[in-house]
């Protein structure tokens, strides 16, 4: 089993304004395995190492080095922790606290030191998560199931739902109809499938509130359009088609993956849409100077980064002005792309970490500006 807790958008932001002499950013490959965690708990202590190092080479106070290796030594000695872990293991350390978050996404090792944490890694985890829930919906059975991109699927408990829409509707039907097809006299009357719906909306709406997973339908065309023209909770325009009375909740997350590939493609399709109408107004830029500038002052509606990119230097707090630096591996410096991302989704900008290939023109980032630059 995984065990995943995962910081959100905001509070990637909150952290990204923490400031400490030393913050100490890693990133662990780790395995649900537990009898397999010794060597992610020896590579740990041979990153820690790692970050000592830029610290003693910064001339780093010798006290504050040691409270951070005694935060580490805790941690690497709780068994209990490390019995009960997901792919990878973030961990952001100063010398006053320590925090943890267990990803299911896989990362390779990540070792970064600076007065501020290294929180791409993260938002990338968040960007496109491959989690949905997904509602498998006949007149026979309803189901809500969350699906992730490494966890198992599963069903989720969902008070007051209706089982089936004779019950639900308060009319009698044909247990043996397979959601498809025509249906002679009575039984092809449609105001019980609207009680049915109406019932499944109000369950769900307290359940689903708040999520800012989509909501993926499987179900047939009848109704999927009947739950769409009633149920106010959005769903994604793709559906897994067909009755799903049969398929397993590992069949339905399969069948979703590619209905999130189309929804993540649509949104950085999107993006370029956008990016390219507002370049007629002077309202983006791909220069890492433009955006730093407009990240310090808030002036960042949207904005895409290059997961994989790191340029090491350093951003003035008070005029956005870049500094770069040749220097990296360093407890100086920082990657700027990540301070430009975290100081985006502090003033409530929408961030997304892609690869370069999905960036326009293959660049470092792209802005789309709240007002012309």
């Amino acid at each position: 089993m995984y065990y995943v807790d995962m910081p959100n958008a905001e509070e990637i932001g909150a952290l990204n304004s923490v400031r400490a002499d030393a913050c100490i950013s890693i990133y662990l490959p780790t395995t649900p395995v537990s009898r397999e965690t010794e060597q992610s708990r020896i590579n740990l202590g041979n990153l820690v190492k790692q970050a000592v190092t830029q610290l003693d080479a910064a001339g780093f106070d010798k006290k504050s080095i040691t409270s951070l290796q005694e935060q580490f030594a805790d941690l690497l000695a709780d068994d209990d922790f490390w019995n009960y872990q997901a792919n990878t293991l973030a961990i952001l350390a100063t010398p006053k606290s320590l925090r943890t978050y267990r990803m299911a996404s896989k990362i390779k090792a990540i070792v970064e030191v600076s007065d501020r944490f290294h929180l791409k890694p993260l938002l990338r985890a968040i960007t496109f998560p491959h989690a949905a829930h997904v509602l498998a919906l006949s007149e026979n059975a309803v189901r809500l199931i969350a699906v992730s991109a490494d966890l198992p699927a599963r069903l989720v408990e969902v008070p007051n739902m209706p089982t089936d829409a004779a019950s639900a509707g308060g009319k009698a039907t044909n247990k043996d109809y397979s959601g498809t097809g025509h249906r002679h006299g009575s039984q092809g009357d449609s105001f019980y499938l609207t009680r049915f719906i109406r019932k499944l909306d109000a369950a769900l709406r307290p359940v689903l509130a708040g999520s800012d997973l989509p909501l993926i339908l499987a179900t047939t065309k009848p109704l999927e359009a009947l739950f769409r023209s009633i149920s106010v909770i959005p769903a994604l325009p793709s559906t897994i088609s067909g009755n799903p009375e049969h398929l397993s909740e590992s069949d339905l997350a399969s069948a979703a993956r590619p209905v999130l590939d189309a929804h993540y493609a649509e949104q950085v399709k999107a993006f370029h849409q956008l990016f390219e109408e507002r370049t007629g107004k002077n309202r983006t830029t791909t220069d890492i100077s433009d955006a730093a500038r407009l990240a310090t002052f808030g002036g960042i509606d949207r904005l895409l980064v290059d997961i994989d990119c790191v340029l090491d230097g350093s951003i003035d707090d008070e005029t956005g002005a870049v500094s770069f630096s040749a220097e990296g591996g360093d407890a100086v410096n920082y990657d700027i792309v990540d301070e430009i991302t975290g100081r985006a989704l502090r003033s409530g900008a929408k961030v997304m970490a892609v690869r370069a290939a999905d960036i326009p023109g293959g660049q470092s980032l792209a802005v789309i500006s709240r007002y012309p630059i």
